[in-house]
């Protein structure tokens, strides 16, 4: 789709908001308060994504309200979670795109989440050799991490980055921007928080965290190594009293930066396996990160012996999640279907399924499928 450039106040062509529109459409999604999908703007790209450009580049363009929807959470809570107009989320792609090409080759090695080449199984595979070189682990959680960044630091840590005028401007507009809830009425965010499913928020989030997190971690504690995907945080240490120390000084690390580590989900892990004594006042033996979980457990080495170790595996909670989607599908009542034909419906999922909790110790994942074996017998 080329339409042409004209001058503008900023640079921001056509084929940006093209190629950001394709990528937003490979990312799919629902629609925002608008009610304006995906499939309508790729039916008519030049009525709606003609006014997304032109209001780009001359610096008028102003984000809709973030639509709120509460998702369930597994301690039984709720995560609420922005869902911007599609529009919207092509305007934060441009933007986010420009932002992360100034950015990403400045973020430690150690931060995997949301960033070019970096993925979830690298920041868990990294995590399983640290866990067997150290013997003690601080699993960080932030207390409402996205719901608290104070935009004023926000802005600071991304002028770091860059002075283009049209970035600043549009990433102060929106955090700022209007959250409609479910009942219709609209609050203004003016202080804190920027809304999790905006396109540009875990870049925005990785910014924060590079500078709060990251560099400080390099320059007071640079012989702990950690794996960072967005707000997730793991820790190393080679023992307790240097763990305390290390926890000690990033409570009040946060602290300064206007955020707070969470006082019951943030503990302290001994990692206990062949070689190490076993620690009886060590309350916490297992940690779960990105939806796997790091315990003691038998492992088969390269020589094919058994050995004690500590590794990861599926968690409970995803377990869980895995059986209770299959609950929601309902594919036990698919009776027109052959068992040809259910694989053929089911397949995408457990193909995803596999792919993901499979890459490490992929035998766990036996409770996953009886679950979801129960419902093809059925």
């Amino acid at each position: 789709m080329n339409l042409g450039n004209e001058t503008r106040v900023f640079p921001i062509t056509k084929e940006q908001v093209w190629e950001s529109f394709k990528l937003v459409k490979a990312n799919g999604g629902s629609a925002g308060v608008d009610g304006i999908t995906i499939d309508d703007l790729a039916a008519h790209p030049r009525k709606h994504l003609y006014p997304v450009w032109n209001r780009l580049s001359s610096g008028s363009y102003f984000p809709p309200a973030v639509k709120r929807v509460e998702i369930p959470k597994s301690d039984g809570g709720v995560r609420p979670l922005g869902i911007p107009t599609v529009k919207d989320r092509v305007a934060q792609m441009v933007i986010a795109k420009e932002l992360e090409e100034q950015v990403d080759k400045h973020f430690s090695p150690n931060s995997f989440g949301y960033r070019p080449a970096k993925s979830a199984h690298q920041a868990i595979g990294q995590a399983r050799v640290n866990c067997w070189r150290y013997p003690w682990v601080i699993d960080v959680d932030i207390k409402g991490f996205f719901d608290n960044i104070d935009h004023d630091l926000l802005i600071h840590a991304v002028s770091k980055f860059t002075d283009r005028r049209h970035i600043l401007l549009y990433v102060k507009r929106w955090l700022k921007a209007p959250v409609q809830l479910k009942d219709g009425t609209q609050i203004q965010n003016m202080e804190k928080g920027t809304p999790q499913g905006g396109v540009i928020s875990p870049l925005l989030a990785n910014i924060f965290l590079h500078f709060v997190f990251d560099k400080w971690m390099e320059e007071k504690f640079s012989n702990n190594p950690f794996e960072r995907y967005a707000d997730d945080i793991i820790i190393h240490a080679k023992n307790e009293p240097e763990a305390r120390h290390l926890l000690k000084s990033l409570r009040e690390r946060f602290e300064q930066c206007k955020l707070e580590l969470h006082p019951e989900k943030t503990k302290l892990v001994y990692c206990n396996r062949k070689g190490r004594r076993k620690r009886k006042e060590a309350k916490e033996r297992q940690f779960d990160f990105l939806g796997y979980t790091f315990r003691s457990r038998s492992v088969k080495t390269k020589e094919g012996t058994i050995i004690f170790g500590f590794s990861p595996s599926i968690s409970r909670k995803s377990t869980k999640r895995i059986s209770e989607e299959g609950r929601k599908l309902g594919f036990h009542r698919w009776t027109h279907l052959d068992i040809v034909g259910l694989s053929k419906a089911l397949r995408s999922k457990i193909v995803g399924w596999l792919n993901y909790y499979g890459k490490f110790h992929k035998s766990a994942m036996k409770m996953a499928f009886r679950h979801l074996n129960s419902r093809l017998v059925k």
